[in-house]
């Protein structure tokens, strides 16, 4: 049975993504099918992706954010290098959080890199898309 949280303000697109070399997506197949359920059109990239294949994925889906999820203690290195990329591809207006163990201390890092939140576990999943549906509302809404 789906759950049904809200409805987006427009269908935005969410690329979810688990950089490197961590195996496990339970996680990241959850937060996607929340999203879904959400009204966001997901689209998720699988496992072991790299910074590159990323920031490609987000271009060719015309994406409006980006989530990473990563449980494997890479995060200060592989969020700034996804960042990078997607700056050098033109996509630096990306929408991106991050989910997973990140400890308390890292987050600041990470948002001072340009992640705009970080879902730490037990994060409501209702949150996660509200909070993301506000942000992009909030961004389309200026844009326009």
């Amino acid at each position: 049975m789906a759950l049904c949280f809200g409805a987006v303000h427009r269908p935005y697109r969410v690329v979810v993504a688990k950089p490197g070399l961590d195996g496990h997506d339970r996680g990241a197949k959850v937060i996607a099918r929340a999203l879904r359920d959400h009204g966001f059109e997901v689209v998720y990239t699988g496992l072991h992706q790299t910074p590159e294949q990323i920031a490609a994925a987000v271009v060719q889906e015309d994406a409006d954010a980006l989530g990473l999820s990563l449980l494997s203690g890479a995060h200060l290195t592989l969020v700034p290098r996804v960042i990078d990329e997607l700056a050098s591809a033109g996509r630096d207006d990306v929408v991106v959080l991050v989910g997973g163990i990140i400890p308390d201390a890292d987050i600041a890092v990470l948002e001072a890199a340009g992640v705009a939140r970080v879902f730490t576990p037990g994060a409501p999943l209702n949150e996660i898309g509200s909070w993301l549906e506000e942000r992009l509302d909030a961004l389309d809404t200026a844009s326009a």
